[in-house]
């Protein structure tokens, strides 16, 4: 069996350092997504819409993994990489602490060896074993080329994000970086390594990244 190793393959991207802030350049992946918005009153944590779109997700990505893993010819083992979320706003800039006009599409990075009528095959198998539902029928497989980004390692939880962020706009501007956050068509990307119903909120770690360009 041939073992994918993709989260040592992508540490640099997945498990940066958090005392320092850094430009890299990420290249083009594949993706399973799905796209929503977090409905008025409440916040990623509250969202029924959001807890449903990430079961989804999660439900389709490890049926992919088991179906690699068992098929008889060229099975293939990897690891569930992290969910992730990319946040934006349609009605002016994007603010960290005004959570409930945020549109997101989240995703779960997939190998190149799962193929469209692979994912289509997954899709189906949760069907039969759990039903239809709008959530599953609106994941899709598709790649993200986000390019040139700045990011960190937030240790904490989601609420002290300001405080790195400031730290990451610190980084831009001495560096020469504009944040393509907000009009420029940006979208403020973060990375859960950790999962928020087993770990502290103290010890919780998120990857923080933003697309930026040379000013």
């Amino acid at each position: 069996m041939k073992i994918l190793d993709l989260k040592k393959q992508f540490k640099h991207l997945y498990q940066p350092s958090a005392k320092k802030v850094e430009s890299i350049q990420v290249p083009e992946f594949q993706f399973a997504m799905i796209d929503g918005a977090i409905e008025k009153g409440f916040a990623p944590g509250t969202s029924p819409l959001f807890a449903e779109a990430t079961q989804a997700l999660y439900g389709l990505s490890y049926t992919l993994k088991f179906m690699l893993k068992k098929r008889k010819t060229n099975a293939i083992d990897y690891p569930v990489m992290a969910l992730e979320g990319l946040w934006w706003v349609e009605d002016g800039f994007f603010d960290i602490t005004v959570k409930d006009n945020w549109f997101y599409t989240l995703m779960i990075m997939q190998p190149d060896v799962i193929t469209s009528e692979i994912f289509e095959e997954a899709r189906e198998q949760v069907r039969k074993k759990k039903g239809d539902s709008e959530m599953l029928n609106k994941l899709r497989l598709a790649r993200f080329d986000e390019g040139l980004c700045v990011q960190t390692m937030h240790i904490g939880p989601y609420a002290t994000e300001p405080a790195t962020f400031d730290r990451m706009k610190e980084f831009m501007a001495e560096s020469g970086f504009k944040d393509r956050v907000g009009p420029d068509g940006g979208k403020h990307h973060e990375i859960y390594i950790s999962d928020p119903r087993k770990a502290a909120p103290d010890k919780m770690k998120t990857v923080l990244r933003h697309p930026v360009v040379k000013k």
